[in-house]
C-alpha cells in the first residue's frame, strides 16, 4: 500500500462544473481495491481493528437494511483506519441451508425433477454450481455502496477451512457431553420437510376456530378448548392446577377420549393457569413444547399422529388425511358425537409460518441433536454481566439477559442436504462414533453417516474466528481475535449474537469474539412501517443508487442512525442528501477557484480575522464533537453535526464572509484561503467515512495527494477562540435580522436597498464591507432617506424603502401579527400562572407552553421594531 505523505502542488485545480455519481464511484471504488487500501496485514505493527460482516445469505441481494448495516459498519472501519489502525472488515456469505436448497430445489421443479431424482451427491453438486453461477450477487452491490472490505479474505460457510471448524467444534461438544441426541419438540416444517430455527418462524395473526371439546362423561367429564383438533387423538391426558378444587374428584382417575377407544389420565400440573379458559387442558405430548413438559413430569407416552409431511397416521377414518383436512373431519365427527360444547369462528391467534415457503409451522417430536446450552448461554452472560463485552446502547442489555438466561437447548440438525453434514457414524450394532476432521470415519459393512446437516446458525456463529483460520493458530487469529466491535441489527441479537458468544468463549479459551456489540434498528418507510414487499413499499437500494448516488443513500441512512430506534427513511430524504453532496461540491470548486489552499502553513492566529478565527475555532470544536458521537456510536448526531457545520457554518457563512476579503485580493486573501483550504480538508476527512466518493475526488483535487482513505484522521489542535466566535455570532444575528426584516418587507433577495450602518459601540466595524455584501445593502448616496430605521444588537440599520413597500398595508399587516403575537402571550401566562394547571399538567406539555411564551414574546419585540422602523405618514 502507497503511503499518503507525498504531497503534490495542487495548482489550478480543476473541477466540472456539476457533480455526476456515476462517473466517479465505479472507478473509485476499484482504485481503492487494486491499490489494497482495503486489505489488513497481520504483520503489521499497528494495532488492530476487526469487524466482520454479518454474512448474508448467499441467495440474497441488497436491500436497505443492508445497506442501512454496512454503511455504519464502513463509517467506522474507515475512520479506524485513517486513525493509524491496521484495520480489517471480515466479507464473507453464509450458505443459507434452507434458502439455498429451496432456490435450487424450484429450479429442478421446473425440469420436473426432485432432489430425490438427481440423489444426495449430484444435488450437493448442482447446488454449488448454482452458487458459482448465480450465487453471491450481493458482492457486486457492496461494492456500489461503497463497502472497505478486505476482499481477499472473503469466506463462504461452507469453505474447506470453515468446515473444518465446524467439524472441530463439534467434535469438542460432543466429546464433552454438551451435544447429545434426543427427542423433543421442535419446530417442523411439512413443505421443507425439516426442523426449523425460531428465528426461522414468522409468527402473523391468523383466522381459525377455537372449539371446546367435552372429554368423559357426567361428573367424571371436562371441558378443554382447542385451536388444533386434529391433534386430539394424539392426546394422553388432561390437565388441571392441583389446587383447582373443581376437579380435584378427577385427579388420577382415567376418563374417555372420543372418537378413540382409548381412556387417558386427569393429572395435577402447575403448569395449567386456573383462571384461564375451563382450568383444564388436554395435554398432546407429541405435539405441544408444552405439553411433552407436562408429559415428561407425569411420564406420560408420547403418541405421534401425523407424519413428516403433516397427513394423519393413526388407524382409522382419518388416516391420511392431510392435517387441515383432518381438523374439519374430526370438527364434524365431534358435534356428530355431541361433543362440542362451543365454536367461535373466526378466532384470530398468532400462528408460527416458515419464513421460507410461509407453510403453517407443526410442533412436532422428533430425533434430533441438540447443544447444552446452560454452561454456554451462563458464560455468554456472565461476559456481559463482567463488563468484558459491552452492550451499546445499554437499554438493550436487559433483553439479551432475558435471552440467555432462559436460553433452553438448541435443535441444530436439520433435515436437509445442503449444509455441514452431522459428523457422525452409525454402526450395524448400533455404535456411535463422531470424527473429527483429523480423525478417519469407520470403515467397514454396515457404517452409515447421519444424513441431517447443521443448523446455519451452528456455522455462523464461529464466523469471528473461523475466517481467521481457526482451529489453526494462524497469524491472523493472533493479530484480529477478539474482533474489535460487532455492528447487528437488536432483531438477531437473540440468535447469531449469543451464538457467537456461547462458541467465542467456548473456543478460545474464555475470550469473547468481541468488546462491544452496537445494535441498531431497523429500516422503515417514512411512516414508520415495516418494508415488505407484500405492503408494497419496499425499495431496492440500486434504485436510489443510480437516481442520486451512493453518498447520498448512505447519508440518509447514517442521518437517521440512533442506537437501536428504528430508522424511518423516504426517496425525498434520500433526495435532501443529494442537494447536500451537490452543495459540498460545488462550494469546494468555488472556494478552489477563488483562492482555496493547503500549500504552506496555516498562518499564525495574530495574521488572522475574526472571521478566520472563529471557522477555525469551530472546526476543532467539531473535530472533537464528531470524536465523542464515533464513540458512543451516535451515528445520527455526528451527521447532523457535520451536515450544519459544513453547509451552515463553512459553506453559508464563512465562504460568504470572505467573499469580499477574496474580491479585494492582497494579503489578506492569501490568508483567508489558506484558512478555507484548511477547513474544507478537515472537513473533508470528517465526512469522508459516511459519503465516501465525493470526498475522494474533492479532497484529492484539493490537497494533490493520493487518497482520502488512507489520510490521516483530523485530530482537535486545541485551538479555541471564544471572542471571535461571540463576535462571528454577534455579526450573524445583526445579518439574519436584517434579512428577515428584508423578507417581511416582501423585498427580492437580490434587491438592493440604500442603507446606513451606524456600528459605534460594536466589534462590526471591520465587518461593514461583508454586511452590505451579505445585505444587499447600498452605500446612502445623495437624496438618502431613512424610511426604516433597525436597531439590532446594539447596531443600528436605517434603509430607505422608498417606492419599494405600500407602507399602509405593511402597517396593518404587522399590527395584526402583533395583536396575534400578544394574545398568544397572554394565553401563555395565564395558563402558566395557573397553580392548579401546573399541578395536574405533564412536563412535556408545560415545557412547550412555555416555549410558546418565549416565542410570542421574541415576536412581540421583533414586531415592534419593524412597526417603528417603518416611514411615518
Amino acid at each position: 500500500m502507497t503511503e499518503n505523505t507525498q504531497q503534490q502542488p495542487a495548482s489550478n485545480p480543476e473541477l466540472p462544473t456539476q457533480y455526476v455519481p456515476a462517473e466517479v464511484e465505479g472507478k473509485l471504488y476499484e482504485r481503492w481495491v487494486d491499490r489494497g487500501y482495503f486489505e489488513a496485514d497481520e504483520k503489521s505493527q499497528k494495532p488492530p481493528f476487526t469487524v466482520v460482516i454479518p454474512p448474508p445469505n448467499v441467495t440474497g441481494s441488497l436491500h436497505l437494511g443492508h445497506a442501512f448495516e454496512h454503511t455504519l459498519i464502513d463509517a467506522v472501519t474507515r475512520r479506524k483506519r485513517m486513525q493509524g489502525y491496521e484495520t480489517l472488515w471480515q466479507p464473507g456469505m453464509d450458505h443459507a441451508g434452507i434458502a439455498t436448497q429451496n432456490v435450487v430445489e424450484r429450479e429442478l421443479a421446473k425440469e420436473g425433477k426432485s432432489r430425490q431424482d438427481l440423489g444426495r451427491e449430484a444435488f450437493v453438486e448442482r447446488v454449488w454450481k448454482w452458487k458459482a453461477e448465480s450465487g453471491g450477487q450481493i458482492s457486486g452491490q457492496m461494492r456500489r455502496l461503497g463497502d472497505g472490505v478486505a476482499w481477499s479474505r472473503e469466506r463462504f460457510t461452507m469453505d474447506e477451512g470453515l468446515s473444518t471448524a465446524v467439524q472441530t467444534i463439534f467434535k469438542k461438544l460432543y466429546d464433552d457431553e454438551l451435544i447429545y441426541r434426543a427427542e423433543r419438540i421442535i419446530n417442523w416444517c411439512p413443505r421443507c420437510l425439516t426442523a426449523i430455527s425460531d428465528i426461522e418462524v414468522d409468527y402473523q395473526d391468523d383466522d381459525g376456530e377455537l372449539v371446546s371439546l367435552k372429554y368423559g362423561e357426567g361428573e367424571d367429564s371436562v371441558v378443554v378448548a382447542t385451536t388444533r383438533a386434529e391433534t386430539m387423538l394424539g392426546d394422553t391426558a388432561v390437565a388441571v392446577h392441583p389446587d383447582d378444587a373443581r376437579y380435584a374428584h378427577l385427579v388420577g382417575k382415567q376418563i374417555k377420549l372420543p372418537l378413540t377407544d382409548r381412556t387417558i389420565p386427569v393429572v395435577a400440573d402447575e403448569h395449567v393457569d386456573p383462571e384461564f379458559g375451563t382450568g383444564a387442558v388436554k395435554v398432546t405430548p407429541a405435539h405441544d413444547p408444552n405439553d411433552f413438559e407436562i408429559g415428561r413430569r407425569h411420564d406420560l407416552p408420547n403418541i405421534t399422529v401425523m407424519d413428516e409431511r403433516a397427513v394423519i397416521t393413526v388407524p382409522g377414518p382419518f388416516k391420511g388425511l392431510d392435517r387441515m383436512e383432518a381438523r374439519s373431519a374430526i370438527v364434524a365427527a365431534l358435534r356428530a358425537d355431541g361433543r362440542i360444547v362451543a365454536e367461535k369462528r373466526p378466532y384470530t391467534h398468532s400462528v408460527g409460518h416458515c419464513s421460507r415457503c410461509k407453510t403453517t409451522i407443526e410442533p412436532r417430536l422428533s430425533l434430533q441433536w441438540w447443544v447444552k446450552v446452560e454452561p454456554l448461554a451462563k458464560a455468554a452472560g456472565d461476559a456481559v454481566r463482567d463488563e468484558k463485552v459491552a452492550i451499546h446502547p445499554k437499554e438493550m442489555e436487559p433483553r439479551y439477559f432475558a435471552w440467555v438466561d432462559n436460553l433452553r437447548d438448541w435443535c441444530i440438525s436439520r433435515q436437509l442436504w445442503w449444509g455441514h453434514r452431522i459428523p457422525v457414524w452409525y454402526g450395524p450394532n448400533g455404535e456411535m462414533v463422531c470424527v473429527g476432521p483429523d480423525d478417519e470415519a469407520p470403515a467397514g459393512e454396515g457404517w452409515t453417516q447421519d444424513t441431517d446437516v447443521l443448523d446455519t446458525w451452528f456455522s455462523s456463529g464461529l464466523w469471528p474466528f473461523s475466517t481467521l483460520g481457526w482451529p489453526e493458530q494462524t497469524p491472523s487469529v493472533e493479530k484480529f481475535y477478539p474482533n474489535s466491535i460487532l455492528i447487528t441489527g437488536y432483531d438477531i441479537l437473540f440468535f447469531w449474537v449469543a451464538r457467537m458468544m456461547m462458541f467465542g468463549l467456548y473456543a478460545m479459551d474464555g475470550t469473547p469474539p468481541f468488546s462491544t456489540i452496537v445494535l441498531h434498528g431497523m429500516v422503515r418507510d417514512q411512516l414508520g412501517k415495516k418494508m415488505s414487499k407484500s405492503f408494497g413499499n419496499a425499495v431496492n437500494p440500486l434504485d436510489w443508487m443510480d437516481k442520486y448516488g451512493s453518498d447520498a443513500v448512505r447519508f440518509t441512512l447514517a442521518r437517521g442512525a440512533n442506537p437501536g430506534i428504528d430508522v424511518p427513511i423516504g426517496e425525498d430524504w434520500v433526495q435532501g442528501s443529494r442537494n447536500f453532496a451537490n452543495k459540498i461540491w460545488n462550494a469546494t470548486r468555488f472556494a478552489m477557484m477563488n483562492g482555496a489552499t493547503v500549500e504552506g502553513p496555516l498562518p499564525d492566529a495574530a495574521e488572522l480575522s475574526a472571521t478566520d478565527r472563529w471557522i477555525l475555532s469551530r472546526l476543532n470544536a467539531v473535530v472533537a464533537e464528531v470524536d465523542a458521537y464515533y464513540e458512543d456510536y451516535q451515528f445520527a448526531k455526528l451527521s447532523d453535526s457535520l451536515f450544519h457545520f459544513a453547509w451552515d457554518e463553512v459553506f453559508d457563512w464563512y465562504v460568504e464572509l470572505s467573499k469580499t476579503t477574496f474580491i479585494e485580493g492582497g494579503e489578506a486573501a492569501k490568508v483567508s484561503g489558506r484558512v478555507l483550504g484548511e477547513v474544507l480538508d478537515v472537513t473533508l476527512r470528517l465526512l469522508h467515512p459516511v459519503v465516501p466518493f465525493v470526498t475522494e475526488t474533492l479532497w484529492t483535487t484539493l490537497t494533490g495527494k493520493e487518497s482520502v482513505v488512507v489520510a490521516d484522521w483530523p485530530a482537535d489542535s486545541g485551538f479555541r477562540d471564544a471572542a471571535a466566535e461571540r463576535e462571528i455570532e454577534h455579526l450573524q444575528r445583526v445579518i439574519t435580522e436584517v434579512r428577515r426584516f428584508r423578507s417581511d418587507q416582501g423585498l427580492q433577495p437580490g434587491q438592493k436597498v440604500p442603507a446606513r450602518l451606524d456600528l459605534t459601540g460594536t466589534p462590526l466595524a471591520a465587518h461593514e464591507p461583508a454586511i452590505r455584501q451579505l445585505l444587499r445593502l447600498q452605500p446612502e448616496g445623495e437624496g438618502f432617506h431613512a424610511t426604516a430605521t433597525l436597531p439590532v444588537e446594539g447596531a443600528t440599520v436605517a434603509l430607505d424603502l422608498s417606492g419599494t413597500i405600500d407602507v399602509e398595508a405593511e402597517r396593518k399587516r404587522l399590527t395584526k401579527d402583533l395583536g396575534a403575537a400578544e394574545k398568544e402571550k397572554a394565553q401563555a401566562t395565564a395558563k402558566l400562572g395557573n397553580e392548579a394547571f401546573l399541578a395536574k399538567a405533564p412536563d412535556n406539555v408545560v415545557e412547550k407552553i412555555r416555549g410558546r411564551l418565549t416565542k410570542a414574546e421574541a415576536d412581540i419585540e421583533r414586531l415592534t421594531a419593524q412597526l417603528a422602523g417603518l416611514p411615518q405618514g
